[in-house]
């Protein structure tokens, strides 16, 4: 069945706000509803694309928005949840529960509406946002999860069209951008004509004496077990224990199970996690600032 969505939090929470004589804190306003309505541990756990939130959590949040634009509900203090007596009497006509068509009607309440106009049931200007399903917050996070896998498929397709030399180079700085040597000149590009296997070596340390070993496969398709286990042989051949096999290509399992298995340390890294790599680093990817803004509740902290 999935999590409700925010729409649908609101009668619930305006519900539970009624239970309460004094303001709640917003903790506790989360969990009651969560009972009331029966979310199961894997609904609670759930968390946003970024990660900063549990989706209930927000989405109840949320919901709370709706009601205090609506006139339902209020914030008389930082973080402390109270329905409004304009809030009681709504729910007084609804004995059963607010419809889906009322909380729809209330999450799409204009700022300026007269709560007396959505208390009597007429027509209500809305904000001209589509009946939302997911929480402003949350469609921004994906907003931003599909800018970025559009990105990623992107960098694979130019990848893709450039040179094997080009493909080496490319990694190199990625693992630098990661932290990996001290500077870029201790990144070296050793690859060619009896490279033995390795395309890269990186020097951990200013003397050298620590380093680790680098093939870049710039390949569409899939790398096997057998290219991990030659990396390996090539490995041993340098008397190394640190390997990174990158490809631009994808990664069988048994390939994975060989790196595991590898004496040392051998990481691999494929296509998709490569180009995420350099989305998170700004190799040959730009980001821009949007400023979202939050109220910055210390500024109004009590003395």
């Amino acid at each position: 069945m999935g999590l409700p969505s925010y729409e649908q939090f609101i009668g619930p929470l305006l519900q539970y706000l009624d239970t309460q004589q004094e303001p709640v804190r917003a903790s506790q306003a989360y969990e009651g509803v969560a009972e009331m309505i029966g979310l199961s541990p894997d609904e609670r756990a759930e968390m946003l694309p970024s990660k900063s939130q549990q989706v209930y959590k927000n989405r109840i949040g949320w919901a709370q928005d709706a009601l205090k634009r609506a006139g339902l509900s209020s914030a008389p203090k930082r973080g402390r949840w109270l329905i409004t007596n304009e809030g009681r009497e709504l729910l007084a006509k609804y004995p059963g529960g607010l419809s889906d068509e009322e909380c729809q009607r209330i999450s799409r309440v204009d700022r300026h509406t007269p709560v007396s106009q959505l208390i009597g049931g007429g027509t209500v200007p809305v904000s001209g946002i589509e009946s939302p399903t997911e929480s402003p917050e949350e469609k921004i996070d994906s907003g931003l999860q599909a800018l970025r896998e559009s990105v990623a498929q992107e960098l694979l397709e130019i990848i893709g069209r450039a040179t094997p030399l080009f493909f080496e180079n490319l990694v190199l700085d990625v693992l630098h951008a990661m932290g990996y040597g001290t500077s870029r000149a201790d990144l070296k590009c050793v690859g060619g004509p009896g490279d033995g296997g390795i395309d890269g070596i990186i020097s951990l340390d200013k003397l050298g004496l620590e380093k680790v070993y680098v093939q870049a496969k710039k390949w569409k398709g899939q790398v096997g077990s057998p290219e991990i286990q030659g990396f390996m042989g090539a490995l041993q051949l340098q008397g190394a224990s640190k390997g990174v096999l990158i490809t631009s290509g994808t990664v069988s399992g048994p390939a994975w199970d060989a790196a595991k298995q590898a004496k040392g340390s051998v990481v691999v890294i494929d296509g998709n996690r490569l180009a995420n790599l350099m989305i998170d680093h700004e190799v040959g990817v730009s980001s821009k600032v949007r400023k979202v803004p939050e109220v910055d509740s210390d500024y109004f902290e009590d003395d």
